[in-house]
């Protein structure tokens, strides 16, 4: 079946899976003017896709063989389908139909270590294997996504054009760069998804702070966000919580936020930035602590027992409101540079592991449209990375130091403030705790490693020659027998 192209002309790209996100990848692909094949494992989806847009550069195949036949050569296939098992029974189908140099794009949220083994076993057959991120949403896929690649860069080439036409653009261009080889895309991407945990729980600990430190009802927010998104919190997530917070709900008529169950759910690729993170050595306290914050609030029934058992209701603020609301938003804006802080930390950290030519600069820069965590702070990122292209750490760069010194003041007392009052704040919390330690010029690990000596003989280094090595110490002979 086909709308506007022949059986015989052959299609420009093709997309495997017409759920939402294949289906607005594969509308955003011919509205770039590329003919595009599609398939779905069921028939009856390909009809209705190509029904639906009549007129269009559209292919629908229901035989496997017959989609890749009505490929132009090399193949660009994209999958967007289930992550995981999926991935592999579909390439496990469609690997023999292929010829050497064609070109399987898995645009889901894939483990990065399985886009790894997947490009590796595909290489051997002489085909070339991409992990995309894809970041958007639907509405992204539709109108203008942020495009994460990794795999071959010689094969990039080919599919350079109708990603980069189809991403969304910023004055800063496409939201489309090359990430690096084999996983480094899907990588990027999780990473990506992290760096949302840890803004998303900054900004709900910021409404927290609002609706009960203040007493501020959801639209008195809702115009505080609005104003937030204004200056230098301008992003997708300030806008989008700024609307949210003005949606009634049709049954109650009462805000539709107040209604909604404070469960929070997530799908896996926080957990992977974390275990990632512990393996790597790579500390990501906001992030953390934002998922730490979802699992505390699944246990509804636990936290409703708890509550009544200890009589807890956060205390309100009594002090000068714009005041507060001011302090809040600079805690929220010094939170925030030390989440991304951390992500560009773990991206870095990645790319010297599995040897990835990631330019941290072209990575935000690509976040500035289209994905979920686009905000005006990529900029500044941007400028930080091209002043120094190896930067340890953001808070390492001049800039970034004065935008913390000068929120300091109001962060300590934010985080301060929710303490007394009962309010958790866990990712502020979490934010400053970081800085303060990474700040730090004599941290308490002294006495850890003298612990860890005095119970398990692990050693230590000497502070006042740390260059001869490790050394052991026998404790009990230093340890005054009156100590005892």
């Amino acid at each position: 079946m086909s709308s506007t192209i022949s059986a015989t002309k052959l299609a420009q790209f093709g997309v495997i899976g017409l759920g939402v996100m294949g289906q607005n990848l594969a509308l955003n692909i011919e509205d770039h003017g590329q003919s595009v094949a599609v398939w779905n494992l069921e028939p009856d989806w390909v009809g209705r896709f190509v029904s639906a847009n009549q007129g269009k550069q559209i292919v629908g195949n229901t035989d496997l063989a017959q989609f890749v036949r009505s490929l132009e050569r090399p193949r660009r296939m994209l999958m967007m389908i289930k992550a995981g098992d999926p991935v592999d029974q579909m390439l496990e189908r469609i690997a023999p139909l292929l010829e050497e140099g064609d070109i399987v794009i898995d645009g889901g949220n894939s483990f990065f270590k399985d886009t790894q083994r997947r490009e590796a076993a595909m290489r051997v057959r002489g085909l070339n294997f991409f992990g995309m991120g894809v970041s958007g949403g639907e509405e992204g896929a539709r109108n203008g996504p942020s495009l994460m690649p990794g795999g071959a860069e010689d094969a990039y080439k080919h599919m350079q054009h109708t990603l980069e036409s189809i991403a969304a653009k910023t004055s800063s261009g496409p939201c489309v760069t090359y990430v690096g080889a084999d996983g480094a895309g899907h990588y990027v991407k999780m990473v990506h998804n992290g760096i949302e945990y840890g803004d998303m729980q900054l900004i709900a600990e910021a409404y927290d702070l609002l609706r009960h430190a203040l007493g501020l009802s959801a639209k008195e927010i809702a115009d505080v966000f609005a104003r937030w998104n204004r200056g230098p919190l301008a992003s997708y997530l300030i806008e989008i919580s700024a609307e949210i917070l003005t949606a009634i709900d049709p049954e109650t008529h009462k805000p539709l936020v107040d209604v909604i169950l404070d469960k929070a759910g997530q799908k896996g690729t926080g957990k992977w930035t974390a275990q990632i993170a512990l393996d790597l050595g790579i500390p990501i306290p906001t992030i953390s602590a934002a998922l730490d914050a979802r699992a505390l609030s699944s246990m509804k029934d636990q936290r409703l027992v708890a509550s009544a058992q200890y009589g807890r209701t956060p205390a309100r603020y009594t002090g000068d409101r714009a005041e507060l609301i001011a302090a809040i938003s600079d805690a929220l804006y010094a939170s925030k540079i030390c989440s991304y802080a951390q992500g560009m930390s773990l991206i870095a950290a990645g790319a010297h592991e599995w040897n990835w030519k990631i330019d941290l600069r072209e990575i935000a820069r690509i976040w500035k449209g289209g994905c979920i965590i686009r905000a005006l702070l990529l900029d500044p990122i941007m400028q930080a990375f091209d002043r120094q292209p190896a930067l340890p750490s953001l808070l390492l760069d001049a800039d970034f130091q004065a935008r913390i010194t000068a929120a300091a003041p109001a962060w300590r007392k934010v985080v301060g403030l929710a303490a007394s009052l009962g309010i958790p704040a866990p990712a502020f919390s979490a934010s400053l705790a970081y800085f303060d330690a990474y700040t730090a010029a004599q941290l308490p690990q002294n006495l850890t490693q003298a612990q860890r000596d005095f119970f398990g003989a692990h050693t230590y280094q000497r502070a006042d020659r740390p260059e001869a090595g490790f050394v052991h110490s026998d404790w009990n002979a230093l340890i005054p027998r009156s100590s005892r």
